[in-house]
């Protein structure tokens, strides 16, 4: 315990440090994205990588979880007469939240952990500092194409995930619990609105930018060799999850809010 006090308190003034660069990079990546975009290779490279070889754990995912929600609605609302309600609950649920959030998770655990990895393996073994010394900028050549991919797929993954969700459900529901398909169905067109859809959208771009940041940031800043790309690749796993759970809240209450604004502008569109 008295080993263990001066080491926090000696960690904290870094932080706040650490913030600021990270913050810093991600302004530089986002301007050198901007202000000269990578070539399309590299960012085809980026999406295959992230999106379709993650489509296997990303479609389990939301198949799975989309059938242990209709067991689960369907057992709690039978008994109060509530069970056509089973197919509205899963796809609402698999839409604004559990589809962005465990996708951003699956991505974080297949994708996020590798590009730490991969990254801080270049950092250590000096193949960054060989590229500024060839007058390649790696913001440019390393960050940018996954950034770029990673905002792109990450919405893409969450339609997939969610409506794999939906399926799910309505297998559970229709072969399982003996529910006919329009009660399943039917109630979705009716109460699920486009603010539904396009809310999961938005917090799958904001996870989108939260695991390519921070993934690669860890990785630039590895330090240590083996042991470090380690040590790094691990805090880089746990800091996006909380990352993604605390924004989720964040911007959840953030998007209700919002709700009468985009309705005043947008109108029916928008409650539709």
């Amino acid at each position: 315990m008295q080993r263990f006090i001066p080491t926090i308190f000696s960690i904290l003034p870094s932080i706040p440090a650490g913030i600021g660069r990270f913050v810093l990079l991600t302004l530089e990546v986002i301007w050198a994205a901007i202000k000269k975009p990578p070539s399309w290779s590299l960012i085809r490279d980026q999406i295959f990588n992230i999106g379709v070889l993650s489509l296997p754990v990303v479609a389990f995912t939301g198949l799975s979880t989309g059938m242990v929600l209709a067991a689960q609605s369907f057992f709690q609302l039978s008994d109060k007469g509530l069970e056509s309600a089973t197919g509205l609950m899963v796809g609402k649920s698999m839409m604004v939240e559990l589809g962005p959030v465990l996708t951003a998770f699956m991505v974080t655990g297949r994708v996020g952990a590798a590009m730490c990895a991969e990254l801080g393996t270049m950092r250590v073994t000096e193949q960054v500092d060989a590229l500024r010394s060839m007058a390649v900028n790696p913001l440019r050549y390393l960050i940018a194409p996954r950034f770029i991919a990673g905002i792109t797929m990450m919405p893409i993954l969450t339609i997939f995930s969610s409506l794999l969700g939906i399926f799910g459900g309505y297998i559970v529901a229709v072969n399982f619990y003996g529910m006919s398909p329009s009660s399943y169905l039917d109630p979705m067109p009716l109460h699920i609105r486009n603010f539904d859809f396009l809310s999961g959208l938005v917090k799958a771009f904001f996870f989108g930018v939260i695991i390519v940041t921070i993934c690669c940031y860890r990785g630039l800043t590895t330090r240590g060799g083996a042991s470090g790309v380690g040590r790094a690749t691990t805090n880089s796993v746990v800091i996006c999850y909380s990352c993604i759970l605390i924004s989720n809240f964040l911007l959840t209450i953030c998007i209700n809010e919002s709700y009468g604004y985009l309705d005043h502008w947008f109108g029916a569109w928008i409650t539709r």
